[in-house]
């Protein structure tokens, strides 16, 4: 399964429209554009839909903003179709994005692959049946000094291995928010042994941190 394939008939809701306080959020946001551009304010809008709907977007939202926008219906699926940002067909609530391409294969997505499976069941393009977790495999998600990663959601989690993803897959059965970014504790894109130039440039209350170290 794909989650970029429209879900059949029986999955697509008749009805969509904004609640209250997103659509004055989608007027602000085609209010920016001017008069006769409003379609510019097409891609923000359809990620509005999408969040509002359990995070994919079925036909019924993409005509919503369409008509919202005064436009051919067949713009909003262009859009739609042409970015892997949204889900056509219902997903978990933690989408799991598995960068595969080959720096994250080489330093170990294979080991996260396993770990995903090991503890959901589920191999990319797959939906768990209790509607929490889905997986998907996805080229470079541009995180690759940190490789390998994956993408829940918003959010990206880096360095991880075999263990590494079992215990952030624990937090979110568990409910709990797991800490974001680098999963060994490493600031940014930092190299793994620390910083290793510039090192008298620091500044002096880092310098002081690092030599009680």
């Amino acid at each position: 399964m794909s989650f970029g394939t429209p879900a059949p008939e029986d999955q697509q809701p008749d009805h969509f429209e904004f609640t209250a306080e997103n659509l004055e959020r989608a007027r602000k946001i085609i209010a920016k554009y001017p008069e006769g551009r409003q379609q510019s304010a097409v891609l923000p809008l359809l990620d509005i839909a999408q969040r509002q709907n359990d995070n994919w977007l079925p036909r019924a939202a993409m005509d919503y903003v369409a008509d919202l926008l005064e436009i051919p219906r067949i713009r909003a699926y262009e859009v739609a179709s042409f970015y892997t940002m949204f889900n056509k067909a219902p997903v978990g609530r933690h989408l799991i994005m598995v960068c595969t391409t080959t720096p994250c294969w080489l330093c170990g997505s294979d080991d996260v692959l396993r770990a995903i499976e090991d503890k959901t069941g589920l191999r990319p393009g797959q939906n768990g049946d209790d509607g929490m977790f889905s997986v998907v495999e996805v080229e470079c998600a541009g995180a690759c000094v940190n490789a390998p990663m994956v993408q829940i959601n918003d959010d990206y989690y880096e360095d991880l291995n075999y263990d590494r993803m079992v215990t952030l897959i624990d937090e979110l059965k568990d409910g709990k928010t797991p800490t974001v970014g680098s999963q060994t504790g490493r600031h940014g894109s930092q190299a793994q042994a620390g910083p290793t130039s510039l090192l008298d440039r620091r500044p002096p209350d880092v310098v002081a941190a690092a030599s009680e170290d």
